[in-house]
């Protein structure tokens, strides 16, 4: 006799929560999301705008985008998750939802209640999706974790007052502290 069959959950639940609950949807589980700290909210609007203002100075495709913001990583209505920062450069992967793909570069703001999701979850999730890039920004630890998907797959760990080449732009250089 086969086991009994958990509870999975699709994007219809996700649209279904009250006004203002937030919660992301890994492979049909549903993860509740806390409110961000103030400093979570600083790093995420910093980042943000360097990264559009660079994106914007160099008259750049790329898109970046804060959450919250849809992102459908798979082809199946199982996996909706809401990046800190998204940066898709196919604009075919964007519609009126959010994006339908897996975005080049996503960065994740670790807070307390989120640090086994980032450091593992979402790490995995992203990189079989197809994210060329991503970063754990750790506030409470001041170290950025960067990953490369793409090519020769690597992992670097920085403090707030290293300078971090980013990886889907040539000439992009971000130093956290510079923002706080």
């Amino acid at each position: 006799m086969p086991l009994p069959k958990s509870d999975t959950y699709t994007t219809d639940y996700i649209y279904s929560l009250p006004e203002g609950q937030r919660a992301e949807l890994i492979d049909g589980v549903v993860y509740d999301m806390a409110p961000p700290s103030r400093i979570h909210q600083e790093l995420s609007w910093r980042l943000h705008q360097a990264i559009g203002n660079y994106i914007d100075s160099n008259q750049g495709s790329c898109k970046v985008y804060a959450a919250p913001f849809a992102v459908f990583l798979n082809e199946d209505d199982k996996t909706y998750v809401e990046p800190d920062i998204s940066v898709i450069c196919d604009q075919n992967k964007l519609d009126d939802n959010g994006c339908n793909g897996a975005p080049d570069w996503i960065i994740e703001i670790v807070s307390p209640s989120s640090q086994s999701m980032d450091y593992f979850v979402k790490l995995f999730k992203y990189r079989t999706a197809g994210v060329k890039e991503y970063w754990i920004v750790n506030p409470m630890k001041k170290t950025i974790q960067v990953y490369f998907f793409e090519g020769a797959e690597h992992s670097s760990q920085y403090s707030f007052d290293e300078i971090i080449k980013v990886g889907i732009y040539d000439d992009l250089e971000i130093r956290i502290s510079d923002f706080l």
